[in-house]
């Protein structure tokens, strides 16, 4: 049996939003081995519509002699999406109609990591399909953007692991309550 294991960069007040702007300092060779070892081993990638199409803007064009840009554009990658009715980056098939069927089949032979995608991370949670749940807690707050829970919103879940690294980011690893 297979697994969807999702990874999200998140700060103290839960915002999931553009990274970038508040990650920082804190991404180091400790971060960086613990992002990477969620990649490894995988059989495919899961993407949420927005981020699939940040991702299909830029990897394609990257520097093609960096290997993460042959690691992403060669990865089987599956975009979620209601809306997408073909994808255009390489190895991309569009996961529509049933998506929960869809994705249990998937899962059945695959191991599948979500990187990014808070939403899609939300939905796969409230239907009780994700297997392993990465925060990479930053320790800053950020007071406004998107935040991978709605207020209200209950989703129990057990912890597997915790990892302090050297710069205050907490990685934590969740799953499913029995």
């Amino acid at each position: 049996m297979g697994s969807i294991n999702a990874g999200l960069f998140i700060t103290l007040d839960g915002v999931t939003e553009a990274p970038q702007t508040w990650q920082g300092d804190y991404f180091n060779d400790e971060m960086g081995a613990a992002v990477g070892g969620l990649m490894t081993g995988n059989d495919g990638m899961l993407l949420g519509r927005h981020t699939y199409d940040e991702f299909a803007s830029f990897w394609p064009h990257a520097d093609q002699a960096d290997p993460t840009t042959a690691q992403m554009n060669a990865t089987l990658k599956y975009v979620v999406s209601t809306t997408l009715e073909k994808a255009d980056w390489e190895n991309t098939t569009v996961v529509s109609g049933d998506i929960k069927a869809e994705l249990l089949k998937l899962k059945q032979d695959n191991r599948l990591g979500v990187t990014g995608s808070a939403t899609l991370v939300r939905w796969l949670l409230q239907e009780k399909l994700i297997d392993e749940l990465h925060l990479f807690v930053h320790p800053v707050a950020v007071g406004a953007g998107k935040r991978l829970f709605e207020p209200g919103e209950a989703i129990p879940l057990r912890l597997i692991d915790s990892t302090a690294f050297s710069t205050g980011v907490l990685h934590l690893v969740y799953g499913p309550v029995s």
